[in-house]
């Protein structure tokens, strides 16, 4: 009965995550009409949320002694690398679009594993890799000469290579010995947010920001929403909300179930896109992204549970975190995601 109620909770949790990580472009791309560059809202939301996680951090500062190579990678790729360029994206392409491409990882991952590493990958784990890389070709209308902005898709692609370098990153060094040194994931993540702030500080350099801006009011397509209402979604609910909810389902379920419930990401976003943004997509496009969806539910469910000798790789956009959360931090599908 109890497993029964904390699996319920765990997966309640999980649609949780997914939703307030798909809300996070939404809430974002007006704030950049709106005159912000996209870097700078990228900086008030990783800062934000690590000051709110300061304490966290506080409490697990073992970890800066223990996992210095994981806090670093997470804090390089998954947080500042992702969310810069995902950002970057929507000032060019469209909300969904852009989350979609990032489920070209488990292509990118198994690209990895099997050319670089040379181990062998599963059937279905390859077949989820070609109807996501085929359903992507109809989310971006490849037969007209590619519908969208070039630079937009790939800025949105270099946040989905982002994913893979943290997911190979997790991925090394991660033997039976440590598996008793599990760093919390929570406090990886709000480590994370620092060493991301501290990046993007020098690279977004905020203090020539218009400030100006959040005192303003910004457009929901014909909405007036106020800016600062839309950056506290941002920071409360987008992030911090949203990385502790998918960590917390991550233990209440398993990272596979996690990580799978983590694609409706991809949905959600398109939704909210749609229904307050005003950014329709065309049939070949939805249908599109729901090849993209299946692929990664397949390309997830034949990651292995455990490694062995010449193990068979498989992975999603969450399965790299997966077993980066089973190994190192549990932490929840690519919540490295935007």
């Amino acid at each position: 009965m109890h497993a029964s109620q904390g699996r319920s909770a765990g997966l309640g949790l999980a649609l949780a995550s997914a939703f307030a990580f798909g809300g996070s472009g939404v809430a974002a791309k007006p704030l950049i009409e709106a005159g912000l560059d996209p870097l700078h809202v990228v900086w008030l939301r990783v800062t934000g949320a690590a000051l709110v996680l300061l304490p966290v951090a506080w409490r697990h500062r073992d970890l800066l002694r223990r996992k210095p190579a994981l806090l670093v990678g997470f804090g390089l790729l998954a947080v500042a690398g992702v969310q810069a360029f995902y950002f970057a994206s929507l000032s060019r392409i469209p909300v969904g679009v852009a989350l979609l491409i990032e489920y070209l990882a488990p292509a990118l991952v198994l690209g990895w594993v099997r050319f670089v590493q040379r181990r062998p990958v599963t059937r279905a784990a390859a077949l989820g890799v070609v109807l996501a890389a085929g359903g992507l070709a109809c989310v971006v209308q490849v037969w007209s000469g590619l519908s969208f902005d070039v630079l937009g898709l790939l800025l949105a692609l270099a946040a989905a290579c982002c994913q893979v370098g943290y997911f190979v990153l997790s991925d090394q060094g991660a033997d039976e010995a440590e598996q008793a040194e599990r760093a919390d994931p929570v406090g990886v993540i709000a480590y994370g947010l620092l060493i991301g702030a501290l990046v993007l500080t020098a690279v977004a350099r905020p203090w020539g920001m218009d400030w100006g801006v959040l005192g303003d009011r910004a457009d929901m397509n014909g909405t007036s929403v106020p800016a600062w209402l839309l950056l506290g979604w941002i920071v409360l609910v987008a992030t911090v909300l949203a990385y502790v909810t998918g960590v917390i389902s991550v233990r209440r379920l398993s990272p596979q179930v996690a990580g799978v419930v983590a694609c409706l990401e991809a949905v959600i976003a398109t939704v909210l896109a749609w229904v307050l943004l005003g950014e329709h997509l065309g049939a070949p496009q939805i249908i599109g992204g729901a090849v993209v969806l299946v692929g990664a539910f397949i390309a997830q469910s034949s990651t292995p549970k455990a490694p062995a000798s010449g193990p068979v790789a498989g992975s999603g956009p969450a399965a790299g975190a997966a077993e980066a959360a089973e190994r190192d931090a549990e932490l929840s599908a690519g919540r490295t995601a935007p």
